[in-house]
């Protein structure tokens, strides 16, 4: 039987998530909310994607919708999920969860009291080898981990005359640059390594601190304004800099910005052990690197017979037939439809699969950031009040 879901939002991320639920076969479409019946009944038209409705709560109260995708801006996460939550819907959420910590602790809460599938988009897990990387690290390849780096670096927003409702604090949060694509590299660190960041302290800058901002807020990577528009103050950041802290003993570093020229999705990921190194970039998604201290470097390249049982299934041709940036986008999906189809209990959650947990945690890092900067730049320690204090693990 078919599961039907419903999407509201229709910006940017929505034909992704219309494309990876087509590919999955067994998923109908039901239809699109957005800001108006006119506006969705014409996006609906225009992506293949049933009906239109008025309003999200049209689309919540239709019971052909099982299964409900959130990828409004970010100030609406949290209205919307936790509506559909009470409406009895699964709920598949784009990142971040939601605007402030409270609103994300909330949506935590109330998605851990249903038997309802809650997902977070961290999309970056969905990679073959990201998963092949994390298999490695749990199986002790690399040693102990001492060092974990990287950076998430773009350009879209270099013109002064690029504007974004993301750069809008009542519209993106507190946190633009951070929010926005740091969460990702965050997320897929603690994934990978199996640590977690204890502590940061972060630099945040804004290079870009007066922008043009036309009528209507651009979409997402649609470059600068044709024509000059009203010049608004920008008090996000876009470029941050942050030493981290594990609570496995080792340490990191990551740098964000999204006015650095030449970097149009560039998300690096390494890990340096006692017995050898990791390193991944998405813009080249079917190699990882490994490194060696008495023996030649080497270059894994994707291929589903030298992969990982845990990492086998996310690759889904043969050797030499490039995967990218759609196909792990699908394996994420199907990851949650596979849950939502096994009744959305905790044990048969596959194991990559981002739920509110992780969106709510990578909340209190961002948060973490924010205060450390605030505060003059000083150490900030992570605090998770609904968690367990949990001792410190062994380095490996």
């Amino acid at each position: 039987m078919k599961l039907g879901m419903g999407l509201v939002g229709p910006g940017f991320i929505a034909a992704h998530h219309l494309d990876a639920v087509r590919r999955l076969g067994d998923v109908e479409i039901v239809g699109i909310a957005g800001s108006s019946l006119e506006s969705a009944r014409k996006r609906a038209r225009e992506l293949n994607a049933g009906q239109g409705y008025a309003s999200y709560r049209d689309l919540l109260a239709d019971p052909a919708v099982q299964v409900v995708h959130n990828t409004t801006p970010n100030h609406l996460h949290r209205e919307v999920s936790l509506a559909a939550l009470r409406a009895g819907k699964h709920v598949i959420s784009d990142k971040p969860l939601a605007a402030t910590v409270q609103e994300a602790r909330e949506l935590y809460e109330a998605a851990r009291s249903g038997n309802l599938a809650h997902v977070v988009t961290f999309n970056y897990r969905g990679y073959p080898l990201v998963q092949q990387a994390r298999a490695m690290i749990a199986k002790g390849k690399l040693g102990n981990s001492v060092f974990v780096h990287g950076c998430y670096l773009q350009d879209w927003l270099t013109d002064e005359r690029a504007y974004t409702w993301r750069l809008d604090p009542k519209l993106g949060g507190a946190s633009s640059a951070l929010g926005d694509i740091g969460s990702h590299w965050c997320d897929l660190a603690e994934h990978v390594t199996g640590a977690r960041i204890t502590a940061v302290l972060a630099d945040l800058h804004t290079v870009v601190p007066e922008r043009e901002a036309p009528d209507a807020s651009a979409k997402a990577f649609a470059g600068a304004a044709k024509k000059a528009g009203k010049k608004r103050k920008i008090t996000s950041e876009d470029l941050v800099s942050v030493l981290l802290r594990f609570d496995n003993g080792a340490r990191g570093c990551v740098t964000v910005g999204q006015v650095l020229p030449g970097h149009k999705n560039d998300l690096r990921l390494e890990v340096n052990g006692r017995e050898g190194s990791l390193a991944w970039r998405q813009e080249q998604p079917n190699e990882l690197w490994l490194g060696h201290h008495a023996k030649a470097n080497t270059v894994l390249t994707r291929d589903p017979a030298l992969l990982d049982p845990a990492a086998r299934g996310y690759a889904h041709l043969p050797a030499g037939h490039p995967e990218a940036w759609a196909d792990a986008f699908r394996n994420v999906i199907a990851d949650a439809y596979a849950w939502i189809r096994s009744g959305a209990k905790p044990k048969a959650k596959p194991l990559a699969l981002p739920t509110f947990a992780d969106g709510y945690r990578n909340s209190l890092l961002v948060d973490a950031m924010l205060k450390s900067h605030a505060a003059g730049g000083v150490w900030q320690t992570v605090e998770d009040p609904l968690e367990p204090k949990r001792t410190a693990r062994k380095r490996g």
